[in-house]
């Protein structure tokens, strides 16, 4: 029953952002205009609530092609956060839990220890102070540490088993990560106190994961490992792929999860939930553990929706948004539940944008400040204003 509604309670309307948009020219006739530059593709959900029953949702899309490939980045963290979680409540060792102390040892070229993290209070790495980490600032060795405990095979079996058929996750992050090392994960320990709990070898993973992507090769050009101009397309046709639909769909049933059948939910625990939900809208100021610089991590810095990347903007104190953001090769994406109590207002809001008018790959040079930034901040503005619109009716 639950299944059949949200089937029909799904079809897509691909008329309305684009509608909207268009009421707002100051703010995206550049994108109207051009809307194969910037690669943008747009994904927003209501949620309509009924009495006694699961939600629905209404959804509404703007050249959204789940063939179309774009670098994710680091919106993939989320999805190992889910299943690191997932493998503890699976795994069902007395004992241990997303608190119990995580040892990562080494066993292949390239790969790296970790014994201790003086960000966490009692100075011990963990499954829940890497996920603190990843959901607070997108940290990139916390995201590797979860991918090195799930191991490569398990995160793409999940990855099928939910339905994400447009997504993989081949490699660890910012390390330059590729090809037989990325095959390879540490092996890891897992503690209370002294008391040795649960042990995980070394494992490898033989699978490549092809997908039927366009548009995996890009540009005129990159620069290399040695920091010289490649004049051909950089190919990214190996690397991570998360389908906006699927990033939308992790999102839907990890906040609203008795919408789906049974069968699709995550194995997660009330408490995993909870984890989750604190990290995903708070902000970094607010921590204790890792305490932040605010000048490099001030209060909006991951919440590109709706604030960009501005760092003097005032905060919306009915809003909680609760996202994961990735940003790289000129790409910048968010995969956001926004939730206003106060004023009735929720909804799934994703989207990406490509800004790279040099056509010139890895060289830092990309127009996130005039582009990418803005667009998501008014984007995220517009369908706020047109929720809180229809609410007044």
């Amino acid at each position: 029953m639950i299944l059949s509604i949200n089937s029909m309670a799904q079809t897509t309307d691909t008329t309305l952002i684009e509608k909207l948009m268009r009421q707002h020219p100051d703010q995206f006739n550049g994108i109207l205009n051009h809307p194969k530059n910037n690669q943008v593709q747009i994904l927003y959900t209501q949620v309509i609530h009924n009495k006694n029953l699961p939600p629905l949702f209404r959804t509404y899309s703007y050249h959204l092609d789940p063939q179309q490939y774009f670098y994710p980045a680091s919106t993939v963290k989320l999805a190992a956060v889910i299943f690191a979680l997932e493998k503890i409540n699976q795994l069902k060792i007395q004992g241990l839990n997303a608190e119990s102390t995580m040892i990562t040892d080494s066993a292949y070229a390239g790969q790296t220890k970790v014994e201790r993290d003086s960000t966490a209070k009692n100075g011990l790495p963990s499954i829940a102070h890497y996920i603190k980490k990843i959901l607070l600032t997108s940290d990139n060795d916390a995201f590797n540490r979860l991918y090195e405990f799930i191991g490569r095979a398990e995160i793409n079996q999940k990855l099928q088993k939910y339905g994400f058929n447009d997504s993989r996750i081949l490699n660890r992050l910012a390390i330059g990560d590729s090809g037989e090392p990325a095959k390879h994960t540490n092996p890891v320990r897992f503690y209370n106190g002294t008391q040795l709990i649960y042990t995980q070898e070394a494992q490898y993973d033989p699978k490549e994961y092809p997908l039927p992507l366009k548009g995996t090769t890009m540009g005129a050009g990159y620069i290399d490992s040695t920091e010289k101009l490649v004049n051909k397309p950089f190919d990214l046709s190996n690397k991570n792929a998360f389908g906006l639909k699927n990033q939308q769909s992790m999102m839907k049933r990890l906040m609203y999860p008795n919408a789906f059948p049974a069968v699709e939910r995550f194995n997660l625990t009330p408490s995993d939930y909870e984890l989750i939900y604190t990290y995903m809208h708070m902000l970094p100021g607010q921590s204790d553990y890792p305490a932040y610089n605010p000048k490099e991590f001030w209060p909006t810095y991951a919440k590109m929706l709706y604030y960009g990347r501005e760092k003097e903007v005032k905060l919306n104190p009915d809003l909680k948004i609760f996202n994961k953001y990735g940003d790289s090769y000129g790409y910048i994406i968010d995969n956001a539940y926004f939730k206003d109590e106060k004023n009735k207002i929720e909804f799934f809001l994703s989207a990406v944008v490509q800004s790279n008018e040099d056509g010139i790959y890895n060289d830092g040079k990309y127009e996130y400040d005039t582009v990418c930034f803005p667009f998501m901040k008014n984007l995220g503005r517009m369908i706020y204003a047109y929720e809180k619109a229809q609410q007044a009716k």
